[in-house]
């Protein structure tokens, strides 16, 4: 596998820094890559919008323009399956990266040992396949990610599994599919099982997930759920 590597900085002599270091980093330990560098996150996104592949992104938190933060949040909207390490001078933003899930903070000027060893668990990270479930549908046999589905809806024998990409109709029980799925989903009514990634706000009887999908939330669940949330999170 070779590793799409990106790194946005608005000071080129980082830029020049961090992308010999990743260059040395790949030819020891022998994970092959591909790196870009991006002086800003304006051009970042620019070449994103036309390739999301983005395996591990090295991120100026303080940048002119749009903040590292920012950028981090828009990615992490798209679920893409990115590791962000975050490239600081100030640890008082460190608390914001809880938020996108980025996987290190690293102080400037970065050392090349630290560099290294926070690249090596990316690498170990994105080898590991995430959390999938089989389905039969329509004659063929589907591998569906957990990370793909944002919530199951039951109609009498047969659910509906919407995804990122588009709806699989079977022939389920919500009950017995709940039970294939890990505890990143919950179930907010009986005809409704939800992930708890897409969920943008909780309301007394509704679930807003992204995309501004609402679905209603079992009368008793508002505390369950809130407290499902904020563990996930």
């Amino acid at each position: 596998m070779t590793y799409h590597i990106a790194i946005c900085d608005d000071d080129e002599a980082q830029l020049e820094s961090l992308h010999t270091q990743i260059s040395s980093w790949s030819r020891h330990s022998g994970y092959p890559c591909e790196i870009h560098c991006f002086p800003s996150a304006e051009a970042f996104l620019f070449a994103y919008e036309d390739d999301k592949t983005c395996d591990i992104l090295l991120l100026d938190i303080e940048m002119n323009g749009i903040s590292g933060i920012s950028l981090a949040k828009r990615i992490r909207r798209e679920r893409h399956r990115t590791e962000i390490i975050f490239i600081t001078s100030h640890f008082e933003f460190i608390s914001e990266g809880y938020e996108v899930d980025a996987l290190h903070y690293l102080t400037k000027p970065v050392p090349e040992e630290k560099l290294a060893a926070v690249l090596d668990r990316a690498a170990e990270r994105l080898g590991q396949e995430p959390s999938y479930v089989i389905i039969a549908c329509e004659g063929e046999t589907v591998k569906l990610y957990e990370k793909d589905i944002l919530y199951v809806e039951s109609f009498l024998h047969y659910i509906s599994i919407h995804t990122t990409k588009k709806e699989y109709r079977i022939k389920e029980n919500i009950s017995g599919f709940e039970e294939k799925l890990s505890a990143d989903f919950f179930r907010i009514h009986r005809s409704y099982l939800v992930s708890l990634k897409y969920i943008i706000r909780i309301s007394r009887s509704v679930v807003t997930l992204a995309g501004n999908v609402e679905l209603p939330l079992a009368r008793g669940k508002y505390d369950e759920i809130n407290r499902a949330f904020i563990a996930q999170n």
